[in-house]
């Protein structure tokens, strides 16, 4: 069975922006300009993670829009971060010439909305409002936002998060969106950046309960629906998520007994029964059933692996880059396919060539 690709993977993997969008190269040197490869972000730097959320948003087939959306989301500042690439309180002309009126619009919105605000009111939700979603604003007027702009600020914050959280901002921003503050100096071991760079135990379950809203779009929104959480029909609980990185971390740590594949192959196996959302688990054991000769079920890990990480457009284990657990997939699943995989440590390190 050949790979199923989504129709820009490729070109987003070799940066062929062209093919992307034919006018997205204009736009990211308009962005570039402005020094987002030289910002901190979470996970790397702000142009990173630009291009991870609007990598996300593309693969999940969202309007122009809100593709640009994603691309310049936090150019403005909010309430998080320090990122003011471009002036919200004064030439906004720039970018609404640049992008459009509506995108502009939409970017704008979500950098001086309460973020926060609006998460916490949409983990209280089961559906979409029917009429409109109203946030205070300390020392600023209320903002009403019409119930199409609930759905693309939650699938944008879907993006967002999936693209940055890892285990240091489970430290951080320990109870998000209820989160408290807390001094640096008693939680100094917290702070350090960036930590083990384990996948996010606490993240997961809180985007699966806000993707609840996204499972039933109007069609005439033009909005498809994530596909991550079976298209946003799924709630991973608190204690699934917990069991399932704890279990995932012990196997890729060797915590586990190293006689044989068995323990490994467990842990792997029940961590994708407490969380079958994510795809790097499955591409270890597609890699322990290589060693073991089972090809069938090597292609069949592979396989779901390399659907997931479409899915996410995002690594859930940021150690490795989204591109290089795509590439492995791939290798993965080519080996599988072939009947082939190296007897020997010096044989895997020749690995490389994807082909197809």
């Amino acid at each position: 069975m050949p790979e199923r690709l989504h129709p820009k993977l490729r070109a987003l993997l070799a940066d062929d922006w062209v093919a992307v969008d034919p006018e997205l190269p204009r736009l990211l040197e308009m962005l570039f300009a402005r020094s987002a490869g030289e910002d901190w972000h979470k996970a790397g730097t702000f142009k990173d993670h630009l291009l991870g959320v609007c990598r996300t948003l593309t693969l999940w087939d969202q309007p122009r829009e809100v593709r640009l959306l994603g691309l310049f989301h936090s150019v403005y500042s909010n309430e998080y971060v320090d990122l003011k690439l471009f002036d919200g309180s004064g030439n906004r002309a720039e970018l609404a010439e640049a992008l459009g009126a509506e995108a502009e619009r939409l970017i704008h919105t979500f950098c001086v909305m309460p973020r926060t605000l609006f998460t916490q009111r949409l983990l209280a939700m089961e559906h979409l409002p029917e009429e409109e979603m109203v946030l205070e604003r300390e020392g600023a007027p209320a903002l009403h936002l019409p119930p199409r702009d609930v759905a693309v600020f939650a699938i944008a914050t879907i993006a967002d998060i999936a693209e940055q959280w890892h285990s240091w901002q489970d430290e951080i921003f320990a109870g998000y969106p209820f989160q408290k503050p807390r001094a640096v100096r008693e939680n100094w071991a917290a702070s350090l950046w960036p930590g083990p760079l384990k996948p996010t135990a606490t993240a997961l379950s809180m985007l699966s309960r806000l993707g609840r809203v996204l499972s039933d779009l109007p069609e005439e929104w033009g909005l498809p629906t994530p596909p991550v959480f079976a298209r946003c029909t799924a709630v991973l609980e608190a204690e699934e998520e917990m069991a399932a990185v704890t279990l995932y971390w012990q196997a890729v740590t060797r915590g586990l007994p190293m006689a044989g594949l068995g323990p490994t192959h467990r842990a792997l196996e029940a961590c994708i029964r407490h969380n079958p959302y994510v795809g790097e688990p499955r591409l270890m054991l597609a890699q322990l059933a290589l060693i073991a000769g089972d090809w069938d079920m090597a292609a069949g890990h592979a396989r779901a692996g390399l659907d997931l990480l479409q899915d996410w457009g995002v690594a859930w284990d940021k150690r490795i880059a989204w591109s290089g657990w795509v590439a492995w997939a791939r290798i993965l699943l080519q080996s599988a396919e072939g009947r082939r995989w190296p007897e020997s440590l010096t044989g895997l390190n020749g690995l490389g060539l994807v082909t197809g």
